[in-house]
């Protein structure tokens, strides 16, 4: 299930600001913080990817698999 977000702009004299909103329910399950900083990446014209420096730990345990 996706979030449809909307693109706001905001345009002053000297500058353009652009603004894309988090909905509250993908902060909150992606654990963001206030005042983290995060990288965007572009794939290409239709992916826009936000990459983590210093994600959280994962909740999920991860055992090893034995190769049979």
């Amino acid at each position: 299930m996706g979030f449809p977000t909307k693109v706001q702009l905001i345009r002053r004299k000297t500058s353009e600001q652009w603004y894309i909103n988090f909905p509250a329910a993908i902060a909150q399950a992606m654990e963001f913080k206030k005042g983290e900083v995060v990288e965007w990446v572009i794939e290409d014209k239709s992916q826009l990817v936000l990459q983590r420096n210093n994600p959280p730990k994962s909740g999920i345990k991860k055992t090893p698999q034995n190769a049979d």
